[in-house]
């Protein structure tokens, strides 16, 4: 079989290999890569394995088939993916409910597993670059914390978060901000879109390019979304030795990156039934799912924070793979919660299960509830818990009237001094601020 390439989503820039798409992150003419096939998925190469290392080697060995990375695959997935990632269940329910638990690593959210990984990948193909990297990433809360972890201390790259004021919680400012050395951050007066913005003008800007060697750490990487099929992966097939039944998964969706390396996984062969996004009131795909009509619109701040897009950038992957909005739309639902809702499921389930839920998390835990009971018993559902709830605990620990204990890794970090930069929305202000 031919090496596997990389196109754009726009389908006007050239092939390119993976160790290609990963170091520039977006396509010369602004889309994202995706592979020109999904590769052949083998069930059997995953007969015995448990440990998210194992599972990536026999799930991502396709991807990576013909390109520079394949020989350093199995070490890259045992320095990024040593992390846990388990599939629980949530006691209490009645019907088979589970919760994918991704907020283990070092900055309690689901990013880590990415950008960990996206880290470990570029460093084997920056080593004998002589000008350092240059990393821009846009973030509605989450990305940019577990980007610096990941990055921090390496001498070859420089990491510039841009995040938006006032728009994130406390605790994620903080994991933004705590870092100094080869990161820094900048505290932009506008919303996670204007960042986003940014980062894609920077791209774009020829002058830019020429001084500066800019990569993406955002889901625009794919460096960053093949890691994230690898824990649908494991707990898909977990579940379905558990139960004998493919597993459906809702999903607290932002900018798309996680909900799009479920579906990916499930067209790859993983055995993953329904796929259903639960979104705060930025209804850009619930409503697009609805009208078939894609209306990007700018965000809105909500509890759900990290989640607050109005432009999501993966809907470009989405619709490459399915180019229809039927298609679309066999393939996904979603649902919309406001605040009021996020706050009494927060509460109702720590009554009920005993569970401390993130605001994202418990996005998807009402969309969980509203399923009919025929839904809930027909199959094993698993809530995607995205963050720990101590990286919001000035709105959950009201709501359930305890404190949340902070991990330890988190705990750290909230001890270190914080440094940002505050700039207007414009490229002008990051250019300068880049210099």
């Amino acid at each position: 079989m031919s090496d596997l390439k990389f196109v754009s989503s726009r389908g006007s820039a050239p092939a390119v290999s993976l160790s290609e798409a990963i170091a520039q992150g977006l396509a010369p003419d602004g889309g994202l890569y995706v592979p020109t096939r999904l590769p052949v998925l083998d069930p059997r190469a995953f007969a015995g394995l448990s440990r998210l290392p194992d599972i990536a080697r026999a799930a991502l060995t396709g991807f990576f088939e013909g390109d520079r990375l394949l020989p350093a695959l199995g070490e890259i997935a045992d320095a990024a993916l040593d992390l846990a990632a388990p599939t629980t269940v949530v006691e209490g329910s009645r019907d088979p409910l589970f919760a994918l638990e991704l907020f283990h690593g070092p900055t309690a959210a689901f990013k880590d597993f990415g950008a960990r990984f996206l880290a470990e990948s570029l460093q084997r193909l920056e080593t004998s670059r002589p000008q350092p990297l240059t990393i821009l990433v846009a973030t509605s809360g989450d990305t940019g914390g577990a980007v610096a972890a990941a990055f921090h201390g390496r001498p070859w790259v420089r990491v510039v978060i841009l995040y938006p004021a006032g728009l994130v919680s406390p605790r994620q400012e903080q994991q933004l901000t705590c870092w100094g050395g080869n990161v820094a951050s900048l505290r932009i007066a506008g919303t996670f879109d204007d960042c986003q913005r940014l980062v894609k003008e920077a791209f774009g800007d020829a002058s830019l390019g020429r001084r500066h060697r800019f990569s993406s750490a955002n889901s625009i990487n794919i460096g960053r979304l093949l890691p994230q099929m690898v824990y649908y992966a494991a707990s898909s097939l977990e579940i379905e030795r558990r139960t004998g039944a493919k597993a459906s998964y809702i999903i607290p969706a932002g900018n798309l990156g996680n909900a799009f390396a479920a579906v990916w996984a499930r067209a790859f062969g993983l055995p993953i039934a329904r796929i259903v996004l639960a979104h705060n009131i930025n209804r850009t795909v619930p409503d697009f799912l609805s009208t078939g009509v894609w209306q990007p619109r700018s965000s809105i701040a909500t509890l759900a924070s990290a989640m607050d897009v109005g432009n999501p950038s993966n809907m470009e992957r989405l619709r490459a793979l399915y180019p229809t909005w039927g298609e679309v739309r066999e393939q996904l639902s979603a649902e919309s919660i406001d605040d009021a809702t996020i706050r009494s499921r927060i509460g109702e389930d720590f009554m009920r299960y005993g569970r401390e839920w993130c605001p994202h998390t418990a996005t998807a835990a009402e969309v969980y509830a509203r399923l009919s009971t025929a839904e809930r018993r027909d199959r094993p559902w698993v809530v995607v818990a995205t963050a720990h709830p101590a990286k919001f605990n000035e709105i959950v620990e009201p709501i359930i009237g305890k404190p949340v204990e902070i991990p330890d890794s988190l705990d750290r970090l909230l001890r270190l001094p914080q440094h940002a930069v505050d700039l207007p929305p414009t490229l002008e202000a990051l250019a300068a601020a880049l210099e």
